[in-house]
C-alpha cells in the first residue's frame, strides 16, 4: 500500500493548491443600456437579450 514518507509541509500543499481557486466569471456589456452582465443571458437591468425586449424589467 502506497504510504507517504514524509508529513507534506503546509507551504508545500499550498503551493500545491494555489492554481483550485475558482476563477472570476466572464462579464460583458449590454449593449442596449450599458449595464455589465453575464454573456449569453437576459440582462438583468434592462430585459434586453440580443437586440430584443425578453423580460419586463420593474424599475
Amino acid at each position: 500500500m502506497a504510504v507517504p514518507k514524509r508529513k507534506v509541509s503546509k507551504a508545500r500543499k499550498r503551493m500545491r493548491r494555489a492554481h483550485d481557486a475558482i476563477p472570476e466569471p466572464p462579464k460583458a456589456i449590454c449593449d442596449n443600456c450599458g449595464e455589465i452582465k453575464r454573456p449569453h443571458h437576459v440582462c438583468p437591468a434592462c430585459g434586453f437579450y440580443n437586440g430584443r425586449k425578453i423580460v419586463d424589467v420593474k424599475e
